[in-house]
């Protein structure tokens, strides 16, 4: 299920997105759940001081008080991960949004095509990124990493080194082993010693893929076109 935020000042305009966004999603078959706000410091609060969570939030720039822009900066700790579409009138925000990270931004003049298409591809994304898990299993141990969490997976020695958001998990087998294990297309190899989640690439530069947490890994000549192709083909079925 795909957890849901909407903030806008103007009621009419709350309601309007809402009613866009449940029928997106019901056409989609993605299940969901709303929450709508029209101030921003309730839905600030709601976030800091009680926990709630957001897969998706839907931001208005132009609030009385706590602006749309601000809200992503505050609650970068709490969320980490969550997806911001802004959906307002202000063109000139653009550039800023686009250096905050934000999912998709919406112009109010172009809404009901716009917004729809925004939803659905995030949400598809959402979904994609709550799959499966890789399970570590040894006499001494049970370990289970979530798919969506795995950055990349070394060779280390005789090891394979899971690198994930929550550390380095290593396992004894070789990387053509767990990447048979693993038999999804978000993951692929950029050179013989190394498996990459596409989910978490950035951007390509030259040679070297740079991930989103800063994280940057070489991508041998050999394996470079072919890289390129799967990341285009890989978000061309899921987007």
């Amino acid at each position: 299920m795909v957890k849901i935020a909407i903030c806008d000042d103007e009621e009419k305009s709350v309601v309007l997105h809402e009613k866009l966004v449940k029928e997106c999603l019901q056409s989609a078959g993605i299940r969901y759940e709303i929450t709508t706000y029209t101030q921003s410091r309730s839905l600030l609060c709601d976030i800091t001081d009680d926990a709630f969570f957001y897969d998706l939030i839907l931001l208005d720039i132009e609030m009385p008080g706590i602006s749309g822009m601000e809200i992503p900066r505050q609650i970068q700790n709490f969320l980490p991960d969550v997806r911001i579409i802004f959906v307002t009138s202000h063109t000139e925000y653009a550039i800023d949004a686009f250096e905050l990270s934000i999912f998709r931004y919406v112009p109010k003049s172009n809404l009901e095509a716009k917004l729809t298409a925004a939803v659905t591809d995030a949400a598809k994304l959402i979904e994609l990124e709550a799959g499966q898990e890789y399970i570590i299993q040894t006499a001494n141990r049970m370990e289970k990493i979530p798919y969506k969490d795995i950055f990349y997976i070394q060779r280390d020695g005789k090891n394979a080194s899971i690198v994930s958001s929550t550390g380095i998990s290593k396992v004894r087998k070789s990387l053509q082993q767990v990447y048979q294990e693993l038999n999804a297309p978000e993951f692929l190899f950029t050179d013989r010693g190394c498996i990459v989640n596409i989910i978490h690439i950035m951007k390509i530069s030259g040679s070297t893929v740079i991930l989103k947490n800063g994280e940057q890994l070489p991508v041998s000549r050999s394996h470079l076109q072919e890289v390129k192709q799967k990341i285009n083909r890989f978000w061309g079925a899921h987007i």
